[in-house]
């Protein structure tokens, strides 16, 4: 069967309309939601969250607060704010969504609408300006969009939408504006005929919000000011007493040419996309060349091995039956990765452990492949909030059988005898180390009163899935993995173990860690650079397309530089090759945290020392499941190798 031929414009075409699925696909089922003249179009509001006061300044805190925080004293609906329902993955994103008292009317513009006076003290007064100072943001939801601010991008002079909006200004003498005037801009599209509203109305949709926050310091005691009227500011300086603060708030409808289904593409922008073609290619080219390097070097090489021991061996078969044959100079004696054959497959120290963490990878392997094809596809898209993060959970829990079998497998092939504790802890060791730090790194949080805590009741939704699908899964697989038969190595196992002669100093477990891991991490570092301000500066990623094939390229990356380093240490004698190769892969782990670290001090400006703990306490779990994840991705590549080269020779 020949396969169909592509042009390089088609593939090209292909690859470039990768990052657009994921903004032009949205996930079935989530309808429209259409609005006739005059009905109310809810606005929830959200998280305040921290931010860059502007695009050049760094971001000095990680901390979220709740908008109905006592310590804001900001406006609340006559009937008190109702929680608005959540997925799994929006709360442990930091969501929290609550009703509002803003009332919007479909097409019906309204100005200087009055919410509420607070009274403020010195205390809150001060708290504000500082939170003012680190750049934070109000977060609403008007038809699950969020309200954003609209900017331009200096290099091409494209606007976008940033969703949420600024607290408040500073001014060059150090003093900070509050922003307690709200100009609502709601765009809506018109359309002729809604098929769950067939009553020949005009019926809208709302496909953009923007909020212009204004200052205004209006004169106590005269309610009936107009907004418009009033010029100065609501400043907040040092020494400043407590004040009477007015909110208020306009809505102006804006008719918009922008469809429903691309509404989101507003959100959805990248400072200069060439970045991410340039550097993935440039890693294709680089990953291209060391798959061709490796398969020269090994193939080229390993035939000629191969081909090599086999004539031995049938010369000192000859010799043997009483025929003498010598050819090239004689019969010579077994040399190079052939010669460590009874000991390339003896079982490894801590085998238990071992088979635990690639039983986790494994499990982290697929559940990455899963969830990345998931949202390449548009079924994880942003007009559905959390669901990246409820999807990971669940793949990673239904897979638990997937952790269970490859760990019972491995754990059997070792001849491990401890074959009940491999059952408990396959299921509970590596999960119970994230979680635990997760619940420390959540204490922190608490005591903040921060937004960004996953509440107690969060927790035991995790725990009770945890214990009643994944670890009952899990025990399934490794059930199924102790009943099916043991992997036998093509060759048989001295009983003495051949001492292992000194090698070069680049051979040794950590420089050969440092080298084989720095490959896989430049395969991913610009999209890993993306990720991680997406996470901290709350941006929307949505570039999968990009993702998935840097998470492609990573994958060929560690498997060609750890098979590389294992045929090396083979012909260096060196058998213990499988902690090598899965602490050599999972160094990639390890360059993550440093590139985080580092991260740290260029682009970050934390102030508080909770906010340093959180963040490389996110960083080191992110880290140490990458670990897994590109470990097992080496040892699995490894072994592939070790078992296809050495049931290719004869051995007596």
């Amino acid at each position: 069967m020949r396969l169909p031929e592509f042009s390089a414009p088609a593939v090209a075409a292909c690859l470039l309309a990768l990052p657009k699925l994921s903004s032009a696909f949205y996930l079935p089922g989530v309808a429209p939601t259409s609005y006739k003249q005059g009905d109310a179009v809810p606005l929830y509001v959200n998280s305040i969250k921290p931010g860059p006061a502007s695009d050049t300044t760094q971001l000095q805190s990680v901390i979220s607060y709740d908008y109905y925080n006592p310590i804001f004293q900001f406006c609340t609906p006559e009937d008190g704010p109702q929680p608005v329902s959540e997925s799994l993955g929006s709360i442990l994103f930091g969501d929290r969504i609550m009703t509002s008292p803003f009332h919007l009317k479909m097409g019906k513009n309204e100005t200087c609408l009055p919410l509420c006076t607070q009274a403020y003290d010195a205390i809150r007064l001060k708290f504000i300006k500082r939170r003012i100072e680190q750049g934070y943001k109000i977060n609403w939801l008007v038809d699950g969009l969020p309200a954003g601010e609209q900017k331009e991008d200096p290099t091409d002079g494209s606007t976008f939408y940033t969703p949420g909006f600024s607290l408040g200004s500073l001014a060059e003498d150090g003093s900070a504006s509050f922003h307690n005037h709200y100009n609502i801009f709601v765009e809506y599209h018109e359309v002729q005929h809604d098929k769950n509203n067939d009553d020949g109305q005009t019926w809208s949709r709302v496909v953009g919000v923007i909020v212009q926050p204004e200052s205004k310091a209006y004169p106590a005691g005269n309610s009936d000011e107009d907004c418009d009227s009033v010029d100065d500011e609501l400043v907040i300086g040092e020494g400043m007493g407590g004040a009477e603060v007015k909110f208020t708030y306009s809505v102006f409808w804006i008719e918009s040419n922008t469809a429903w289904a691309t509404r989101w593409d507003k959100y959805l922008h990248v400072y200069d996309p060439k970045i991410h073609w340039f550097w993935l290619v440039d890693t294709a080219i680089v990953v291209v060349i060391l798959v061709m390097t490796v398969m020269s070097i090994l193939v080229r090489t390993l035939k000629k091995d191969i081909a090599r021991y086999n004539r031995l061996d049938e010369i000192n078969l000859e010799d043997l039956n009483g025929t003498s044959v010598v050819e090239d100079g004689g019969v010579q004696e077994d040399s190079g990765w052939k010669l460590v054959h009874g000991d390339v497959f003896r079982n490894p120290s801590q085998p238990l452990l071992l088979s635990i963490l690639l039983g986790n990878g494994a499990q982290l392997f697929v559940m990455t492949g899963f969830t990345i094809v998931f949202a390449l596809l548009g079924f994880l898209s942003p007009s559905n909030r959390g669901s990246l993060g409820t999807i990971m959970i669940l793949l990673y829990t239904v897979l638990g059988f997937v952790g269970g079998y490859v760990s019972a497998r491995v754990y059997k092939s070792m001849q491990g005898d401890k074959w009940k504790q491999n059952i408990a802890l396959t299921p509970t060791l590596v999960p119970g180390v994230v979680f635990f730090s997760f619940f420390l790194l959540d204490l922190f949080l608490w005591a903040k009163q921060s937004s960004g805590a996953v509440p107690f009741t969060t927790m035991l939704v995790i725990i009770s899935i945890w214990f009643i699908i994944s670890i009952p899964l899990s025990f399934i697989g490794s059930w199924l993995g102790f009943r099916s038969p043991a992997i036998e190595a093509p060759v048989r196992t001295n009983q003495i173990p051949r001492q292992i002669p000194p090698g070069p100093g680049y051979a040794k477990t950590i420089p050969s860690m440092l080298l084989v891991g720095l490959l896989p991490f430049g395969a991913i570092f610009v999209e890993l650079y993306f990720i991680l301000s997406s996470i901290w500066f709350s941006r929307i990623y949505y570039m999968f397309g990009f993702l998935f094939l840097c998470y492609a390229l990573m994958i060929i990356t560690c498997a060609a530089v750890t098979i590389l380093m294992v045929y090396f240490l083979l012909c260096m004698e060196n058998y213990h090759w499988q902690w090598r190769t899965f602490l050599g892969a999972g160094m990639t782990g390890g360059y993550i945290f440093l590139n985080c670290l580092i991260y740290l001090v260029t682009k970050l400006k934390l102030s508080s020392l909770v906010g340093i703990v959180l963040y490389i306490g996110y960083s080191a779990l992110i880290s140490f499941l990458f670990f897994i994840l590109t470990g097992t991705i080496g040892y699995f590549a490894s072994w592939w190798f070790v078992r296809r080269i050495y049931g290719s020779i004869k051995i007596d």
